[in-house]
């Protein structure tokens, strides 16, 4: 055997065991709408993986460093439910005195434990402009990002408004159409740096999950599971209710079913311009919108396009502004906003402990 062909093999032996060796963290990504939770479930059926759905503690770092060790996990709790939806006790699982970004990964680490499953991590599209961090928190972080038509992500949010009180919040559309471009920025950085990204199309997903699964796994390094290409016996326990999750709570993989326009034509029109302009600029690669061809290829003026961009920074500023009042506000004053705002009646004393998340992702009970 010669010398550069013995060399060869060992560099994939290496490899091959660095790839064995690898269990996380793992991050599902995708605007919000565009397919993340039916792919978190598909990927959870694997018996080596098993991530959090939306804990989303990566991203509340910032509110989470303002609290002590004794009010943050169970703020944070109490704001999404993070710890009772996944079966984890927050003492348990948070008890030492290591920093707080190796608490929150051992969050993550002991309910992937739970499971007896090597890959961690999360799925969340609040990550959509958080990647770069995560990134940096976790050099051999892997991304898992989907992608879906702009057009048809705002029509899906404009349906799930009518069942989820936080998509019917004013400037939800313009948040969503704004933040894909933002997601696909954070993407290419990553890209570039020569992070672990898979991207994927949710339509092709839907119409071919077994091709789709197959390729995710190999990207993970993890054999194949039939079993993934079905929702039936999927784990659905951390999965908010609601009939925004309908689909995802089904047996079979199908996309949402044809229904009448409900996008006002003026939204239509700008996300229409939106688009034309984003392909313009990615040679047509991205995004991918059916119908497209049929459109006046219109793009945003300067004006509208920095009109947007100022209204996009004041809503996720708005935003950031409302997380820190609640992980700052006394919680039995937010329980009390909480229970006036969904309309349920005040909290008896024998009540009074019940947890009451304030994730705007849950919809009204």
């Amino acid at each position: 055997m010669s010398q550069s062909r013995l060399i060869d093999e060992t560099e994939m032996a290496s490899e091959s065991r660095s790839a064995a060796q690898w269990s996380g963290p793992l991050f599902v990504v995708g605007m919000f709408r565009s397919g993340t939770s039916l792919l978190y479930t598909l990927l959870n059926k694997h018996p080596q993986v098993a991530l959090m759905y939306e804990g989303d503690l990566f991203r509340l770092q910032p509110f989470l460093w303002t609290l002590g060790a004794g009010r943050r996990w169970t703020r944070c709790d109490f704001w999404n439910g993070v710890f009772h939806r996944h079966g984890l006790d927050p003492p348990e699982v948070t008890s030492g005195n290591s920093g707080l970004l190796a608490a929150i990964e051992r969050v993550y680490r002991e309910y992937a434990c739970r499971k007896g499953a090597l890959i961690w991590g999360d799925k969340s599209p609040n990550y959509y402009d958080f990647l770069g961090r995560l990134a940096q928190d976790f050099p051999d972080a892997r991304f898992i990002i989907i992608w879906r038509d702009p057009l048809a992500i705002c029509r899906s949010a404009m349906h799930a408004a009518q069942e989820a009180r936080w998509f019917s919040k004013a400037g939800m559309n313009h948040r969503i159409l704004m933040g894909c471009r933002v997601l696909k920025r954070e993407c290419d950085r990553l890209v570039d740096k020569g992070a672990g990204i898979y991207q994927l199309q949710y339509e092709e997903l839907v119409r071919d999950p077994a091709h789709a699964m197959k390729g995710i796994c190999t990207f993970l390094g993890i054999p194949f599971v039939s079993s993934m290409v079905s929702l039936e016996g999927a784990d659905r326990s951390a999965i908010y209710d609601g009939g925004h999750h309908s689909l995802v709570r089904g047996q079979r993989v199908i996309a949402d079913a044809d229904r009448a326009e409900i996008l006002p034509n003026k939204l239509k029109r700008k996300i229409e311009r939106y688009i034309n302009m984003w392909q313009r600029e990615n040679h047509g690669a991205w995004p991918i919108s059916a119908g497209c061809r049929n459109w006046e290829q219109r793009e945003p003026s300067t004006a509208e396009r920095i009109f947007d961009q100022l209204l996009y920074r004041s809503l996720r500023g708005f935003d950031f502004v409302v997380n820190l009042i609640h992980f700052w506000v006394p919680r039995r004053a937010l329980e009390a906003w909480r229970r006036l705002k969904q309309g349920l009646p005040e909290a008896s004393p024998s009540r009074g402990n019940t947890p009451l998340s304030l994730n705007p992702n849950e919809p009204k009970r």
